[in-house]
């Protein structure tokens, strides 16, 4: 891009040893850091996200929200801090050299904070279980039932300016963290919008969709902060 923003990446991750040099490889070049929250892994993720050249940080307690904090800690720790921030996983699910289009609406003044709708894009078949496809349709009915907030997807690819961010005050430390993320946006009167992106099966098994636990656990907490955040 020749916008001149600074952009950095955050990258969770739990066991990607496999995938994880391809994400990284995959990230435009005018990324300045790509830091790897390097969730507790018993792989070799640290060892091979540091290979392929990025900044790993250790968050020895699960959860994905935690992890993204623990990654945004050290970015605050930077002495230049970057404009936009973006999320992805670390699975090879995204495209990451699709990074320009969710970015291009903040360059362009339209959005503060974009996301990479799966629904809205195209998936490869088998990348979603029914029970994330399902999950994803009642999430998104629900926020717009119940906070009038627009979205098709809680897609974990998406981009944030860095102080709208900070603004947010992010506290969820597991799979409520997107959701919440979408909620505050929402009610904090962000500039938000979706753009379609393209979505494969991930490398290895899903910490959530891959387990019977981790469907329910992901679907009860996604709907218990739509509700906790819910203002009469």
């Amino acid at each position: 891009m020749s916008s001149g923003l600074i952009v950095d990446v955050i990258i969770p991750a739990f066991n990607e040893e496999k995938s994880i040099p391809k994400v990284i490889r995959d990230i435009p070049n005018w990324v300045r850091h790509v830091v790897i929250a390097n969730n507790n892994s018993t792989d070799s993720t640290a060892e091979e996200a540091q290979k392929a050249g990025a900044i790993v940080v250790f968050e020895g307690q699960k959860g994905y929200g935690k992890a993204c904090l623990t990654a945004m800690d050290w970015i605050k720790s930077q002495s230049i801090q970057p404009d936009v921030v973006v999320f992805l996983d670390g699975d090879y699910s995204d495209y990451p050299e699709e990074m320009e289009l969710l970015l291009q609406p903040i360059v362009e003044g339209k959005a503060d904070m974009v996301i990479g709708s799966r629904a809205l894009g195209n998936r490869e078949k088998g990348s979603m279980t029914l029970p994330q496809v399902f999950g994803n349709w009642l999430a998104t009915t629900l926020m717009k039932w119940i906070q009038g907030a627009i979205y098709t997807d809680l897609g974990p690819f998406r981009t944030i300016r860095w102080k709208k961010l900070l603004d947010l005050e992010m506290r969820d430390e597991n799979y409520g963290w997107t959701i919440e993320m979408q909620i505050k946006a929402h009610q904090k009167g962000l500039k938000y919008l979706e753009v379609p992106v393209t979505y494969r099966k991930r490398i290895g098994v899903s910490k959530v969709s891959g387990t019977v636990k981790g469907v329910f656990g992901a679907g009860y907490k996604i709907i218990l902060t739509i509700f906790k955040y819910w203002k009469a």
